[in-house]
């Protein structure tokens, strides 16, 4: 049964909504993007699936989507509102890897050493701006310094996997025929149940592997 919990931040109220794991061994805390909720495809497949696989899921509202605002925050604003929030994911004493899509995902990766993240989740993961791929945000995903995952959507115009930097400690799952939201085309030989079973298998095989 979930459970919803309000948390005080300094960047304002947030929320997390608790999908727990019957016998849990790890919390996944997954924020949600600039331009969506915690009802995005991937975010609630994942939380109706992991905990069935000893994984709590924590899917996290920052501050300004509470509030009822349209357009987030600068990012620094959007790094206090999981600072604030994380004592919270941490409580129930599991190892706790931090993630998100988009903008989450940005969150995740430049907090979560700091925060003592077990690992990062990046879903989605904003590369550049569509049609700038000057504006790289690489060094935020490279210098993560935590065991990483990054699966991200074959024609993402955020970044497509092949471009991608090597090096780091992550590791790159491509959902075929997937835009930003993992949505695929009609005519695409996949089916969006296909893509979102990729995505939930793909994080589930990797959170079982992590130490």
């Amino acid at each position: 049964m979930t459970k919803i919990e309000t948390v005080p931040t300094d960047a304002g109220e947030a929320r997390i909504t608790w999908h727990p794991a019957p016998r849990a061994r790890r919390v996944l805390a997954l924020g949600h993007g600039a331009g969506g909720g915690i009802e995005a495809r991937d975010l609630a497949a994942l939380a109706a699936a992991l905990p069935a696989r000893g994984v709590t899921v924590a899917l996290v509202e920052q501050p300004w989507r509470v509030a009822g605002k349209k357009v987030a925050p600068a990012p620094k604003t959007l790094d206090t509102g999981w600072r604030g929030l994380w004592p919270a994911l941490a409580e129930p004493g599991l190892p706790v890897v931090a993630g998100g899509r988009s903008a989450g995902a940005r969150v995740a990766c430049r907090t979560g050493a700091e925060l003592g993240a077990a690992a990062v989740l990046a879903l989605s993961f904003p590369l550049h701006p569509p049609g700038r791929p000057e504006s790289s945000r690489a060094a935020e995903l490279l210098g993560t310094g935590l065991p990483t995952l990054v699966v991200q959507g074959g024609n993402d115009p955020f970044g497509k996997p092949a471009e991608f930097p090597p090096g780091g400690t992550y590791a790159l799952v491509e959902v075929p025929y997937g835009d930003h939201g993992f949505a695929v085309p009609k005519r695409a030989p996949v089916s969006r149940d296909e893509a979102l079973a990729r995505i939930v298998g793909s994080v589930a095989d990797w959170l079982a592997a992590l130490r």
